[in-house]
Formats: structure tokens, sequence, C-alpha cells
């Protein structure tokens, strides 16, 4: 079975069951970035890999969590966006669509984190895209107290534990790994 949603010149191999989004499916998602609103995007709560169709435009959005890379195949219709989370996926759709000829590692592009990447589809030479940041923490609001800030960190991690165990994790069992731990120190648990 094929698993790829082909929308006009955009092919998408991504899995959306991958995608963890607490405030939204990630059909309403996509929708959210067909319309390019950095701010609609930055709403987004969870981790995600999206594409969405646009006119002559792919947008593309992820967060750190998600690999995107895309690649730009060459058709008579003229040029097509195909999305994957790996190269390998983005050689296997070329290579079954007959158009293996085209693809090599390097051609492929990555979408950067926390950006939503605008490729207009309009012919040779290869489009240059846009990036618009969506995720803009700001910076220096914590006082510099170590309290305060590891107060801070502690409250974000356990409203993301929470959510996760409340949305997320509907039976167990589950195992919590945290970095910075010695061997010695895990076997004494």
């Amino acid at each position: 079975m094929t698993r790829y949603r082909a929308v006009d010149r955009l092919v998408d191999l991504l899995d959306p069951d991958k995608n963890v989004l607490f405030n939204m499916t990630t059909e309403q998602a996509r929708t959210l970035l067909a319309e390019g609103d950095v701010d609609a995007v930055r709403r987004l709560d969870g981790h995600f890999a999206l594409v969405a169709a646009r006119g002559q435009s792919v947008l593309l959005a992820r967060s750190i969590g998600r690999p995107l890379r895309y690649f730009i195949v060459k058709r008579a219709a003229g040029p097509c966006l195909v999305a994957a989370d790996r190269i390998d996926v983005i050689y296997r759709y070329l290579r079954d669509e007959g158009l293996a000829d085209q693809f090599h590692p390097s051609y492929t592009r990555m979408a950067p984190a926390h950006y939503i990447t605008e490729v207009a589809l309009l012919g040779c030479p290869d489009p240059n895209p846009t990036y618009r940041r969506f995720f803009t923490p700001p910076r220096g609001t914590l006082p510099a107290d170590p309290q305060a800030i590891g107060e801070a960190y502690i409250g974000a991690l356990h409203e993301e534990i929470t959510k996760w165990l409340t949305l997320r994790a509907f039976d167990g069992p589950i195992g919590v790994c945290f970095s910075g731990e010695s061997i010695a120190a895990r076997s004494c648990w």
C-alpha cells in the first residue's frame, strides 16, 4: 500500500501518526500552516512535521523533535516537491515513480526546525525558499538566580509530563531517562 498524500504538486510521505499534537489534529494543523500565519503555527502544542500546499507554494514546518526533508523533482507538468522524514523514503518514492535518475542525497534539503519554510514551485531554476521563524521565546526573562531558573525549568517539565500522561500515555509501563545520569547511579535504582 502506498502511504502518501498528493496535493497538486506536493507529495507528502510523512507519517501523520508520528505527530504528537495536544491542541488539534494533524489535519487542523496543516490547514493553519497553509494559511502561512506565523502566529497560528506558533500556537501548535506538541511535536510535528507538516507540509501544506497553497497555490504555487508549498509550506513546511517542523518542531525540533521531527525531521522533515524535501526534494524537488522535475516533471513534465512542472516541479513537484516530495516531503518525508528520511532520505531513503524520498528515494524509494522516486524509484517507484521512475524518477530515480534525478535523485542524489545531496539534493535533498532539511526544513529547519521552528521556521515556516515556503518554497514556490515556479519552474527552473530551483527556487530559493523563504523562512519565517514561528518559535521565538523571549530571552533574559528570568532573574540571574539559580533557584528561580530551576523552579521555572522543573515547572515547565512538570507541565509537559502532565500533558503527556493525561493526553497520550493510555497504557504503561512508563520509564523516564534523565541525561547526565551515571551507570553507577542507575544500578542503585
